[in-house]
């Protein structure tokens, strides 16, 4: 099998590429006119050296010490010593795939050529890449004005200092440099502020979140499709003119995708006593998953620019033989994005919330209370409303906007903040726990489907039920309920939709 090779040019890097270069360990590499950009970059910045002009981050300080020389003979302590006091952040740490994804962004980013970094720093971004070697960062400490919190220890881990992992080993960042075959780099001028002044950790994680949100709907949908065939549900809401009438595409592909899934259920046919409507948890399901795919798309447009521009300040503008100090740092556009798609997945919570409850009430299901197989001797699914209830109420938390929290530092030169690399994180928490309600109602839905003694279930949520239950059985006695549901959680998560 052929390896997969990425090439990055500065303007063409995609969410589906991450995902790649993320998971599945592809290598990189450098399009020869964006390295081309790159030289460039560099030579203007040794051209304003020469001609004395202050430059932000080679000559002087940056910060509030934007007022402080540093002059040529102390450049390499100098940005050596921007890494290390730049170096603030706190656990958890990042996983491989994180810092693998945090590194090619910033990579693309260099590649727009308005950074001034040496060419010697990114060749080293691919080669960490595509020889496994993966700084130790931390995943806390960023407030969304460039990740200057978090991003030096990748220039920490080029020097020779901190800690990397190896070939999935972690070790002293020399001895893995010296495994990869790699010397420690002399840092020139700007080359502190060209690592660490980028909101690539942000990005990464937003651009994560994407992932693994849609992975997420389409895995739930099959466990919402099981549910409504465990309730015994209504497909209307699922018709093809209905839904075009609306005219949202989100929820237009929701209800067509339920549609397909549900081809062949025994919800085709009329059912005596079959509800004429369902609750709105279920009735609205296409339309409210609907809405949280068109937050996701939207946001994927705003990622699709901040993965491929620059975000330096100063931005180095080598074509008009300038330098010009700007606010590309600022992530806001997309940071708002991120918290709209944060807001719509915690209304899936609310809608999986209430479908998990209806799914265990007599009243709507004609089945018995709790989903229990012998009333009065076995409790069932009685308690694990509990479970539920706290971890939507965590999804309301995270779903908070976090962008607007923010202290006024270095002096007040730092005034403005954005908080990107939390409201990411945020909205990959709710996804998470997401999961393990997903997992709650797969749970329900099976137990509901064996107790109408097997009806005939459709194309998508056959398959679905037949692998669950090799792997959590049919409840026909109590048992511990937090083992079913993490190997539920577990199941989900690595479920194959395709």
């Amino acid at each position: 099998m052929q390896e997969k090779v990425i090439r990055l040019t500065g303007s063409e890097l995609t969410i589906s590429q991450i995902k790649e270069i993320a998971f599945e360990n592809a290598k990189v590499e450098v399009d020869a006119e964006a390295m081309d950009k790159v030289r460039k970059a560099r030579e203007l910045i040794f051209e304003l050296d020469k001609r004395g002009v202050a430059v932000y981050g080679l000559n002087t300080g940056v910060g509030w010490n934007k007022d402080k020389v540093v002059y040529a003979d102390r450049y390499d302590a100098y940005n050596k010593n921007l890494l290390r006091s730049h170096m603030i952040g706190v656990g958890p740490e990042c996983s491989i795939p994180e810092t693998r994804t945090i590194m090619a962004v910033r990579l693309n980013g260099f590649l727009c050529g308005h950074t001034g970094v040496a060419p010697e720093i990114v060749q080293y971004y691919v080669e960490f890449l595509n020889r496994g070697v993966h700084p130790v960062m931390k995943s806390r400490g960023s407030v969304g004005e460039a990740d200057i919190a978090t991003l030096p220890a990748i220039g920490l881990t080029a020097i020779g200092e901190g800690e990397a992992y190896y070939q999935n080993q972690r070790m002293e960042s020399a001895k893995a440099l010296e495994l990869a075959g790699l010397e420690p780099l002399k840092l020139g001028p700007k080359d502190g502020l060209g690592i660490v002044s980028s909101n690539a950790q942000g990005a990464a994680f937003a651009a994560m979140g994407v992932i693994e949100a849609e992975q997420f709907i389409e895995r739930y949908r099959r466990v919402f499709c099981l549910a409504l065939e465990g309730l015994n549900g209504v497909l209307d809401p699922m018709d093809e003119s209905v839904n075009r009438e609306r005219g949202y595409q989100g929820q237009i592909e929701s209800a067509r995708k339920c549609k397909e899934l549900l081809k062949g259920s025994y919800l085709e046919k009329p059912w005596e006593g079959r509800a004429l409507q369902d609750p709105l948890s279920f009735r609205c399901q296409s339309a409210i998953t609907g809405s949280v795919m068109d937050a996701l798309g939207y946001l994927k447009q705003q990622l699709s620019v901040e993965l491929n521009a620059t975000d330096d300040n100063p931005c180095l503008l080598p074509e008009e033989d300038r330098m010009c100090g700007s606010p590309n740092f600022e992530p806001l556009t997309w940071v708002l994005a991120v918290e709209m798609a944060s807001t719509g997945l915690a209304h899936m919570s609310k809608m999986i919330s209430q479908q998990i409850l209806r799914i265990g009430d007599p009243g709507f299901t004609k089945l018995n209370r709790f989903l229990t197989p012998v009333e009065g001797a076995v409790i069932a699914y009685g308690t694990i409303q509990k479970t539920v209830s706290y971890l939507d109420t965590e999804n309301r938390m995270y779903a908070n906007p976090c962008s607007l929290d923010f202290l006024s530092m270095a002096g007040h030169i730092e005034d403005t903040a954005s908080n990107s690399t939390m409201a990411a994180a945020n909205m990959r928490r709710i996804i998470d726990n997401l999961y393990y309600m997903a997992a709650i109602e797969l749970m329900h839905a099976a137990q509901a489907v064996d107790l109408r003694e097997n009806p005939m279930l459709g194309e998508g949520t056959k398959p679905l039920f037949e692998s669950y239950r090799k792997v959590v059985p049919y409840l026909d006695n109590d048992r511990n309920m937090s083992v079913d549901i993490q190997k539920t959680y577990e199941f989900l998560k690595s479920y194959k939709t395709e």
